[in-house]
């Protein structure tokens, strides 16, 4: 079984009123779905009252680091030497998270030791699922 690298994170919550504000976040990684990460939010950052999960490509995040990425729902930063801001765009708004680039490398650091850059095809059982589905397994 494919080991789950979960990484508890400390974001900053970027509001418009009275400064941001720590919240828990957890980055999700799993060989299964070698493409994706996913970052969770507990529910009393949401609307309703419920827990929020993100799911975006791990060469996003990698390349956020870096320079600006993404045109999509997440885009990642950097900001500064030390941090990595988030944007999540949704149809009620923009959240803006700011957290520890140190935080972020380890984690994809953590995951490329699970699945190297470059092998995730070889994760996604492709070829396990067509053979089994043509009888050749």
């Amino acid at each position: 079984m494919d080991p789950v690298i979960d990484q508890a994170v400390q974001v900053r919550l970027i509001a418009t009123t009275s400064g941001p504000h720590a919240v828990p976040a957890v980055l999700h990684y799993q060989p299964a779905d070698p493409l994706a990460v996913r970052m969770s939010f507990p529910p009393e950052l949401s609307l309703d009252g419920s827990a929020v999960d993100w799911a975006f490509a791990r060469e996003l995040l990698d390349e956020g680091l870096r320079v600006p990425a993404g045109r999509g729902d997440v885009r990642v930063r950097p900001s500064g030497p030390d941090r990595t801001v988030m944007e999540f765009h949704a149809d009620e708004g923009v959240a803006m998270v700011q957290l520890r680039t140190a935080d972020v490398r380890q984690f994809l650091t953590r995951s490329y030791a699970a699945v190297p850059a470059g092998a995730e095809p070889a994760y996604l059982g492709l070829e396990r699922g067509l053979a089994e589905l043509f009888g050749a397994a």
